[in-house]
Order: structure tokens, then sequence, then C-alpha cells
């Protein structure tokens, strides 16, 4: 019986304002990818990860391993909120995660936050939870889903995101001062990039870094 919280990361989105190349493919500055950095970081704190992508999607394409488990999001281009509730019917119905107490949402452009914040929220799991972290006075991602209010979840259309379910759950929510501005940081347009340069590169590079002193 595995009761461990599951990772969810979300990728299935349009990515418009990043111009006209697959922002999932973006290069960072350890060579990465964007969307292999946030797996390969999200990894080192959940030992069960689920990766939301489109229906015509290639993972692999995308530089995903080939044993990567993913979710497809038929509902993709109706919106973040529909790409969530596409997720959140699959994870409920996975047999494999029948004991999971919750799960953590991570979006797939979010390649900085710190591996201390993600052990963080993964250690305060629990059905009836909702955890979130917060830095600077602002709350930011991922944000980490008790099961109980996975239905709720599952709800969801549109371009609406989960800040009304968190709204509804007020008493259930659970906020984590970090230290850790990477809970801000996502790149959506290009220029994204660069301020991530600037701030040091991501947080496997970082990790790689330091193994290697």
């Amino acid at each position: 019986m595995n009761q461990a919280p599951v990772a969810v990361i979300l990728a299935a989105g349009a990515s418009r304002r990043f111009g006209a190349s697959d922002k999932r493919l973006a290069r960072l500055p350890s060579g990465r990818t964007l969307l292999a950095a946030t797996l390969s970081r999200a990894s080192a704190a959940f030992s069960r990860l689920r990766v939301v992508l489109r229906e015509d999607d290639d993972p692999v394409a995308l530089g995903l391993p080939a044993d990567t488990p993913i979710l497809r999001a038929p509902r993709a281009a109706n919106g973040l909120g529909a790409s969530l509730a596409d997720a959140f019917v699959a994870l409920a119905a996975d047999p494999a995660l029948a004991e999971a107490p919750a799960a953590a949402v991570l979006l797939g452009d979010m390649p900085n936050i710190a591996l201390a914040t993600l052990e963080a929220l993964r250690d305060r799991a629990a059905p009836g939870r909702i955890v979130r972290p917060r830095h600077a006075g602002r709350p930011g991602h991922p944000v980490l889903f008790g099961r109980d209010v996975w239905a709720e979840l599952a709800a969801l259309g549109g371009d609406e995101g989960a800040r009304r379910v968190v709204g509804r759950h007020r008493a259930r929510c659970h906020e984590l001062e970090i230290d850790d501005p990477g809970i801000h940081l996502d790149i959506d347009v290009a220029d994204d990039l660069a301020a991530l340069s600037r701030a040091g590169g991501d947080e496997t590079d970082r990790m790689r870094k330091h193994q290697e002193r």
C-alpha cells in the first residue's frame, strides 16, 4: 500500500505568449529543456509523478524519458482549468493512486523551485489539507491538494484555475513561509529565460554543481 503523494506537472498549455516555438523545449542554462528540468526537479522530491500533456504530444520528442507516466488532457484547448480537471479525473480513477493522500500541482514552466520547498510540501500531505508556499508576502506554486478536494478540481472548466477551490476551503489551507523566490518565477515569455540566467541557472543545475564540489 503506497500512501505517498503524487506530483502532477501541468504541461498541456499552448503557451502562446512565448512565441512560435514550443516553450517546453526551451533550453535552460543547465542545457536541459524546460519541461525535462521541471520533471527532474520534481522527481527528486516525489516518488510518484504524472505529466499532463495534450493528446497529440509525443513525450520523447519533448525530452521526457520513455517511461514517464503521462496523463492526457483531451480538453487542453479549453484552458488551464479544463486540463486540471482532466488530470484529476484520471488521478481519481487510477487504482495505483487509490491510497495517495494528496497531489502536488506543479506548473511545467517553473524550473527554479528549491528542492527543500518541494520536500516541505510533500511532508505535509494529508487528505483534508491544502498546502501552498509563501514568499515575500505572496503565495506561490506548487500547491498540494488533499484528496478530499480532488472531486472539485475534477469539475473545473475553461481557463479557471484552482483559485476558487482554495478560496472555498480557507480553513483547510496551510501556508508555509519559504525562503524561495523560485515559487514565483515562471517562464511566460522568451525574456524570462534571460532572467533565469541572471538568477544563476535553474535549481537542477545548482544541485548538480553542488554535488560536483
